[in-house]
């Protein structure tokens, strides 16, 4: 085997290795329905809250004093968010397959209200939801949470 053949091989097996290792971003959501003043917030990227748009965990959806977002999750979670709202998926994590995973939404001002998918019927800690003031567990129902600024 020439030098450059050898050279290109490791070369394929550096990209290869790097790209097992990298961590996927899969889709947790898509935007159902957005009005007035509504954007998803991407690490430094502000992004408009367009129906069809993916969710990532990590995102925060943000809405104006005119702002609503409906939202659903690959779970069968529902989301609807009201005006000057601030939202985040911190966490999710979902195995389709076993019908379980981890979901952690953190709600810093404005309202949420929730219907809750197969996450929170998987195990009593599955889903949370974290306000500035508290920590509250979801045991899979339909709820409403209002954080005044």
């Amino acid at each position: 085997m020439g030098r450059q053949a050898l050279l290109r091989k490791s070369v394929f097996l550096i990209f290869l290795t790097a790209l097992m290792m990298a961590p996927a971003s899969a889709q947790i959501a898509r935007i159902k329905h957005s009005a007035g003043n509504a954007a998803i917030e991407r690490g430094s990227n502000r992004l408009p809250a367009v129906p069809g748009r993916q969710l990532f965990a990590g995102d925060r959806l943000v809405t104006g004093k005119d702002g609503r977002i409906s939202l659903s999750f690959i779970d069968n979670t529902r989301f609807a968010i009201g005006p000057n709202s601030s939202v985040s998926v911190s966490e999710f994590q979902y195995d389709r397959t076993r019908q379980r995973g981890s979901f952690l939404t953190k709600v810093d001002r404005g309202s949420l209200a929730v219907v809750s998918g197969k996450i929170a019927k998987s195990g009593p800690d599955a889903m949370k939801v974290r306000t500035p003031n508290t920590l509250l567990g979801v045991r899979g129902t339909k709820f409403i949470i209002d954080v005044p600024k």
